[in-house]
């Protein structure tokens, strides 16, 4: 990977680990934040690639509050059990009350 791409993934990691415990962020608003726009899908990449590294990728979600990135976490459920920990309800591999547990970097930073 092109060292730029690397930088950019520790950024991605450095607004993850700030997400507060309980609440949910997006891709898309982590790469806004990040002034990149475009590139929730490089933010999704770089939360595959998260693991070992302390980041809380289980609060990072698609901008409808869907478990898009479930598949990549270690047994069927593990990413909706570690929310459900911290008190967010998920139906469906999708948030319920989206809008109350959802953090937004671009305001909260």
């Amino acid at each position: 990977m092109p060292p730029e791409t690397l930088s950019f993934f520790e950024k991605v990691y450095e607004v993850a680990k700030k997400i507060p415990y309980g609440r949910v962020t997006s891709y898309g608003a982590i790469a806004k934040y990040l002034g990149a726009e475009k590139s929730a899908r490089i933010v999704g990449y770089a939360m595959n690639g998260s693991h070992g590294k302390d980041v809380p990728a289980h609060r990072v979600v698609n901008r409808k509050g869907l478990l898009t990135g479930k598949h990549h976490f270690e047994g069927t459920n593990l990413m909706q059990q570690l929310l459900e920990n911290e008190g967010v309800t998920v139906v469906e591999n999708q948030i319920q009350n989206l809008e109350s547990v959802y953090w937004d970097p671009v305001k909260e930073l």
